[in-house]
């Protein structure tokens, strides 16, 4: 309970994203990140992540304080740092429901409940004009950590209650998609959620094809109700 991880930001607010959507939640978001979205909204835990060292006691102590039964541990990449697994373990323990948000790229043992996998498209990649990475150093290494085919498997064996969400930017997406799952073993097509680009609740227009999609193949639509409700700002 001694161990320690770096955060960005805990609050409580309402699950906005997956099989969960509209649940009371207890957030905690660790700062830092192994790959660079050029779409991330929450850079202050990626591009430029910030946060505090906290032990995995003082986290827990918080979470059982709050009302609701519900966690999730989230970033930046949560995967990437060892005390997780301590973190996850402690909040199950203590009797709140776990959701990890992850891109899938590292496996780690960790004790959950849901594992919600968020693996990145091309479309995530930064552009040649990206400030943020002017040398492009950020591209190729995103370009190369992205997807873990290996790792997704794992998490996927691993953990019963999924969920394979992806961003998507347009229909071209999908091609992509399917390359993917085709390598994969074991999900269903109620495991696969399609989530607009975006930061802003998106115009029925734009998203006419991913709700077409979702009826053609099982797959379910994902929309972002914080954002409807709160808007693009932390703490929600």
């Amino acid at each position: 309970m001694n161990e320690a991880l770096p955060i960005s930001e805990t609050f409580t607010s309402l699950q906005g994203e997956g099989k969960l959507s509209g649940v009371p939640s207890w957030f905690v978001r660790l700062a830092g990140c192994n790959l660079r979205c050029t779409w991330c909204d929450t850079p202050y835990a990626s591009w430029e992540a910030r946060g505090d060292q906290r032990t995995v006691g003082d986290l827990v102590a918080e979470a059982r304080a709050g009302a609701v039964r519900h966690a999730v541990v989230t970033g930046g990449e949560p995967m990437i740092f060892g005390p997780v697994a301590g973190l996850t373990g402690a909040l199950r323990d203590a009797g709140l429901h776990v959701t990890i948000e992850t891109a899938g790229t590292v496996f780690r043992e960790v004790p959950c409940d849901l594992m919600s996998i968020s693996p990145k498209l091309a479309n995530s990649a930064p552009g040649a004009g990206d400030p943020r990475d002017p040398l492009g150093v950020w591209r190729a290494r995103h370009e190369e950590r992205r997807l873990d085919t290996d790792a997704l498997q794992q998490l996927l064996d691993r953990h019963p209650d999924r969920q394979l969400k992806f961003v998507v930017a347009g229909p071209a997406d999908l091609a992509e998609i399917d390359s993917l799952l085709g390598r994969l073993r074991g999900w269903a097509p109620g495991d696969v959620l399609l989530m607009p680009e975006g930061v802003v609740t998106p115009d029925p227009a734009r998203v006419a094809w991913v709700v077409e999609t979702c009826l053609a193949r099982g797959w379910r639509y994902c929309h972002r109700l914080h954002i409807e409700l709160f808007g693009n700002r932390r703490g929600t």
